[in-house]
């Protein structure tokens, strides 16, 4: 397994992975990040950050079932890992502990 870091775009597509429970394909992470972070997100970076999350073992990928609309093809579908659950719980935790930690003057 490579490294455990989770780089800031890796976070996201692994909460977008989350958020799409069931129906996590590459379009459908894209749309819910660009919905959540009113932005643009291009299909080739959100492809290249789900192999990195494979690799360090926090998604896994199954083929889902054919479709009349993709032309018969199948989608390739990602779910969190037990892994990647823990490392957004951790990730989760210390960004509300560094925040609770901030003196109120210094973000007026």
């Amino acid at each position: 397994m490579k490294g455990t870091y989770l780089g800031e775009f890796e976070e996201v597509v692994l909460l977008a992975v989350a958020l799409r429970y069931g129906e996590a394909y590459g379009a459908a992470i894209v749309s819910e990040l660009e919905k959540q972070m009113n932005r643009s997100v291009n299909l080739g970076a959100v492809h290249s950050a789900l192999n990195r999350l494979s690799e360090k073992g926090y998604v896994y990928s199954q083929m889902g079932g054919v479709s009349r609309e993709r032309g018969g093809r199948r989608k390739r579908l990602y779910s969190v890992t037990p892994a990647g659950s823990q490392a957004l719980r951790e990730i989760h935790q210390i960004r509300n502990q560094m925040w609770e930690l901030i003196p109120g003057i210094a973000l007026p």
